[in-house]
């Protein structure tokens, strides 16, 4: 289980940046290694008017950002990150009023990549809408500081 600290930061670093918070994500629990997070189902979010189902780019949002969420609990602390690799299996539409339910462990740590298995699901875990297999670069800020990569003349 993580420390208490990085416990405290998780909701924040789950619901605090623009894109999630503008998605509505939110921190469901922390078991152990696996985390999981909740997207509401709200209109605004609805990918196809006739069917209802929600849009494939929340599926994809939640999925990438819940499997980050399980690197930082990997690894019990927070350090810039940057997905890789995303691959997505769509096994079936997210039902319509349901909300949108995503789980992720990190299985492997090495030095500078994390490996992530993840599934959104709704009404139930063993039926999932799709799932995620992820890979994380560690330290994606290569050790610098922030606006390191700005030009100090401030022409690119």
């Amino acid at each position: 289980m993580p420390q208490a600290s990085l416990l405290d930061l998780l909701p924040q670093l789950v619901s605090g940046p623009p894109h999630p918070q503008a998605l509505g994500f939110a921190l469901e629990s922390v078991e152990e290694d696996v985390v999981t997070l909740r997207c509401p189902y709200r209109e605004d979010l609805i990918g196809d008017p006739e069917s209802r189902v929600l849009a494939g780019g929340v599926v994809t949002t939640l999925l990438d950002h819940t499997c980050g969420m399980a690197v930082w609990v990997k690894l019990d602390q927070y350090m810039p990150i940057a997905t890789l690799d995303l691959r997505i299996d769509y096994m079936r539409a997210a039902e319509p009023g349901l909300d949108l339910l995503a789980r992720a462990r990190c299985y492997k740590l090495t030095r500078s990549i994390a490996f992530v298995r993840a599934w959104a699901y709704d009404r139930t875990r063993k039926d999932p809408v799709a799932a995620a297999q992820s890979a994380f670069m560690l330290q994606s800020d290569g050790g610098r500081k922030p606006g390191a990569n700005r030009n100090a003349g401030g022409a690119l």
